[in-house]
């Protein structure tokens, strides 16, 4: 990990993650529904759990879920929170599990985090038979964090995208959010 990407990560408290005011501006419920429209059940991966919000969400729709992170404090959270999952320390950059386990890999908050986000995307398709969905904060300097520098503007997030051999992306700016749907393959977004 470098310097640069130590700076791009989360050190704050679990705590923080699931503060009101945070829970707000990521708008869980909506996220969710757009992520999960027309899969019906299935598994979904969340990667870069943290400590569960996403993850305890799509439980909640009917999903089974698993969650990976790098952050074994966060995972520790996780697991008290969303017991029925099944979470594991991992890197984004290499998710441990096998080609297409799951129908959906979801990426909450994380792509502006990863070492490598072509890889973390690679790694996110591989073990996806549907569907790739990435959410990040807005390139605009709104005030929240994370610094703008720190942030990736859309054309970046389409560049590491296709890089990543996910070229059918739907883009959704939301209130404070911005939502990428990656189909696996075309008609899947």
């Amino acid at each position: 990990m470098s310097e640069e990407t130590d700076g791009r990560r989360f050190h704050g408290e679990p705590d923080r993650l699931r503060s009101k005011e945070r829970l707000a501006l990521l708008e869980v419920d909506r996220v969710v529904a757009l992520s999960i429209e027309g899969l019906g059940s299935g598994r979904i991966l969340d990667v870069g759990t943290g400590t569960g919000i996403f993850a305890q969400a799509f439980h909640t729709k009917g999903f089974e879920v698993a969650g990976i992170d790098a952050n074994g404090v966060m995972l520790e959270v996780a697991r008290r929170l969303v017991p029925e999952a099944e979470f594991k320390q991992a890197r984004a950059e290499a998710i441990p599990y096998g080609n297409g386990e799951f129908d959906l890999s979801f990426l909450g908050l994380l792509l502006h985090e990863t070492d490598d986000p072509v890889q973390a995307l690679r790694e996110a398709r591989r073990v996806s038979r549907s569907r790739v969905v990435v959410l990040e904060w807005p390139y605009v300097d709104d005030g929240h964090r994370p610094p703008l520098e720190h942030r990736l503007s859309v054309e970046r997030v389409l560049d590491i995208a296709k890089r990543a051999e996910l070229e059918h992306v739907e883009h959704q700016r939301l209130t404070h959010t911005d939502l990428y749907r990656m189909a696996v393959e075309a008609g899947n977004v």
